[in-house]
């Protein structure tokens, strides 16, 4: 939960819901000074504490080399705390306004403003970390998900890691030491892809956060169709000891943490994530018979086409 997306009817940086033929809109509720000021001032602590707490360890154990990716970085936290164990980061993010925090919180850092999907200034095979703190609570819609997975997959190197750092579901059920939910008792119905608010305590700014609820199940086939495999799964709870007045932490695990590599089979995963989104885009172009042209005749990478086809935003031919 780093950058969440306020629920509204329309949104200039928009994502589409599937469900039931409906096109619902999220726009980055962060995207204002207020916000993005209010958020960079969150600290490693309470709840946040156990998302960071074993990433060092996991870092250790699984990542060889010092390229890193922080995807969805926000005002420059988990970049940061990347680097502070010798990862050489670029962190990229939707959000103009928080970017520019980043930028003036780590003049020296390494942030970059993206537009949706679009990794194209990004080479491909070059990340040994693909970090993602929280990012994916706030995307809707499953093949929007699945293609940032495919483009994120074919950044890393062979021996790369993608570490993706989720909200448990249990997170909007219970209340925790930095959440609170008890407002939202319709939280206890929801399904993969339904929304969840959830209430962020630690700063004083009450407005409820809107995510997209995505199971462990759903992850797993995303995981399993942009050619990603679980390396890890790792649920930190508090132990007791540490200097915060847990709630729920000590019994009930607030995040995921999953650790993937690229699969054997990530080129035929590649392969039936671009055909779904060419069928997709099929379905609602103008002109279906130059949008599939359009995709045979392009080359390289999935880049920002797997989006504009999604959106139906294809260019003329």
């Amino acid at each position: 939960m780093g950058r969440r997306l306020k629920f509204l009817n329309r949104g200039k940086n928009g994502h589409y819901t599937e469900k039931s033929g409906l096109s619902v809109s999220f726009t980055n509720c962060y995207d204002n000074a207020v916000r993005a000021d209010a958020y960079s001032r969150l600290e490693f602590a309470n709840t946040y504490y156990l998302a960071f707490r074993d990433l060092p360890a996991l870092f250790r154990r699984h990542v060889t080399g010092t390229s890193a990716l922080d995807f969805g970085c926000g005002t420059g936290r988990s970049t940061r705390f990347t680097r502070q164990f010798g990862f050489e980061t670029i962190g990229i993010d939707i959000a103009p306004e928080m970017i520019a925090k980043a930028r003036e919180l780590d003049p020296h850092g390494d942030y970059h403003l993206t537009k949706g999907g679009d990794f194209s200034g990004l080479s491909s095979h070059a990340f040994d970390l693909v970090l993602c703190m929280f990012p994916f609570d706030n995307i809707a819609g499953f093949a929007v998900k699945l293609g940032l997975f495919c483009q994120l997959a074919s950044l890393l190197r062979n021996s790369g890691k993608l570490v993706n750092v989720v909200s448990s579901p249990e997170i909007y059920l219970h209340e925790w030491a930095s959440f609170s939910t008890k407002d939202f008792p319709e939280n206890r119905n929801a399904k993969s892809e339904d929304i969840v608010r959830i209430i962020t305590t630690d700063f004083a700014d009450r407005t409820p956060a809107v995510d997209v609820l995505c199971t462990d199940d759903s992850y797993r086939q995303l995981y399993s169709q942009a050619g990603l495999a679980v390396v890890a799964m790792h649920k930190p709870l508090a132990n007791g000891d540490e200097p915060y007045r847990w709630v729920s932490e000590t019994k009930i695990a607030p995040w995921v943490i999953y650790v993937l590599e690229r699969s054997n089979g990530r080129r035929r995963a590649l392969h039936e994530c671009e055909h779904r989104v060419r069928v997709r885009c099929a379905r609602r172009c103008r002109h279906p018979c130059q949008c599939g042209l359009f995709w045979r005749d392009q080359a390289g990478g999935l880049g920002s086409r797997l989006f504009k086809a999604y959106r139906g935003e294809m260019p003329q031919m």
